[in-house]
């Protein structure tokens, strides 16, 4: 009535309801439907502070997360704007989106800003009501909010330079993921199956890259094959940077990056280590400590620091070893050179270098009895956890992320 009014009034016909009006007042009901005690615009405050937990500190009003955040919408004219609206209607900032197409559907990733108070089943069944199917959710961080061509291009820069950067700059490429280097003989192009990529190893073998839950798009498995193809043509290639390390008696080492090239000189630091100093190390018989090596020392494993006297003998080794979706420290440290500040000193660095691979942890395996290890991952004054199971203890540090250039 209140329109036909003001139609004649004005001696124009109300104009009718656009499809656009339509669904972003579909998208706020939805939301509504979802956050019911929340205020129709922002879900935080009294609200959030009435919901919370015992013990939970509440969310401060206007506190904002980040979220990734994918859906697979059919590919006809307006199912990305529904979607869009959804979103926009629970006061969610959409900071970048890709594209993923699949035929007569399209994977949309979506980079959202979110009020804090919306937990991952809200986001999930808004886009769900907007038409959204197989959607997954997950916590992102500042790492994110760099533009893809800038990250891309980093990574490409970082595996240029490095050639343990590869299973980072994948993981990094691809989201949350567990990334191998087996046997095998997977064809040139590699091969795409639902949650597993298989791509030639330029190390020779093949690289696993699996995802739960998620599958891979074409539009990813190019991406990987790319940066696969981009590391081959460049051939092996290791840091030369050297620091000095300065030990308490006025003696002065050189840390440097190790790779396949130090297996003589490693070898010959094991034949001078005892063999309590090898049974902590490689929690098992000593006798199999050699074979352990060249595993080691391969960038395609991990990275590796080493210590080098100013006779240019190795000292220590200090590993960092990709393991899965996860990343593990191990140091070795010669009898005569223990307990000079040598492998706290690796540690520091390994940990730093795991902090600027986008790690989240590091976990040290070690023996109950190796009372040296566990104060040597205390000393990083981290966050840490404690986990005993038949006298072994793995010792979890939480990293903190590095630092992101502003964009």
């Amino acid at each position: 009535m209140a329109d036909d009014s003001a139609a004649k009034k004005t001696g124009h016909k109300a104009a009718p309801p656009r499809p656009w009006h339509r669904a972003l007042r579909a998208a706020r009901a939805g939301w509504r439907a979802w956050c019911p005690a929340a205020a129709p615009e922002v879900c935080v405050g009294e609200a959030t502070e009435a919901a919370a937990s015992p013990g939970q500190r509440p969310a401060p009003a206007g506190a904002r997360a980040l979220w990734r955040v994918r859906a697979t919408v059919r590919e006809e004219p307006g199912s990305l704007a529904r979607v869009c609206a959804a979103l926009a209607a629970g006061s969610v900032d959409v900071l970048a989106l890709q594209t993923h197409p699949l035929g007569d559907r399209t994977v949309d990733e979506f980079l959202l800003r979110a009020p804090a108070c919306l937990q991952a089943e809200d986001l999930a069944g808004a886009l769900a009501e907007a038409g959204g199917t197989d959607v997954h959710t997950e916590r992102a961080d500042a790492h994110d909010l760099v533009d893809t061509p800038a990250r891309v291009l980093g990574l490409a820069t970082r595996t240029a330079l490095d050639s343990a950067e590869l299973p980072l700059a994948l993981r990094r490429l691809l989201g949350r993921c567990r990334i191998r280097s087996v046997p095998g003989d997977t064809p040139a192009q590699g091969t795409l199956e639902g949650t597993s990529l298989r791509l030639p190893d330029p190390a020779g073998g093949e690289i696993v890259v699996e995802r739960p839950h998620v599958p891979f798009t074409p539009t990813e498995y190019a991406r990987a094959h790319a940066l696969v193809e981009f590391d081959a043509c460049l051939g092996r290639r290791t840091p030369r940077h050297t620091d000095a390390l300065a030990l308490p008696e006025g003696l002065s080492v050189t840390v440097r990056r190790a790779d396949e090239g130090d297996l003589e000189a490693a070898l010959a630091m094991h034949a001078r280590c005892s063999h309590e100093t090898l049974g902590r190390r490689y929690h098992g018989p000593v006798g199999d400590a050699d074979s352990y090596l060249r595993h080691l020392l391969s960038p395609r494993f991990g990275r590796t620091l080493a210590v080098e006297s100013a006779a240019g003998e190795l000292v220590a080794l200090g590993h960092l070893l990709w393991d899965g979706d996860e990343t593990e420290a191990a140091l070795l440290v010669e009898d005569a050179w223990q307990r000079r500040g040598i492998g706290s000193a690796l540690l520091r660095r390994l940990t730093n270098l795991a902090r600027e691979g986008g790690c989240h942890s590091v976990y040290a395996v070690t023996q109950a009895s190796n009372t040296g290890m566990v104060a040597t991952m205390r000393g990083l004054g981290l966050p840490l956890d404690y986990q005993v199971e038949e006298g072994t203890v793995v010792v979890t540090a939480a990293l903190e992320p590095a630092a992101v250039a502003p964009h």
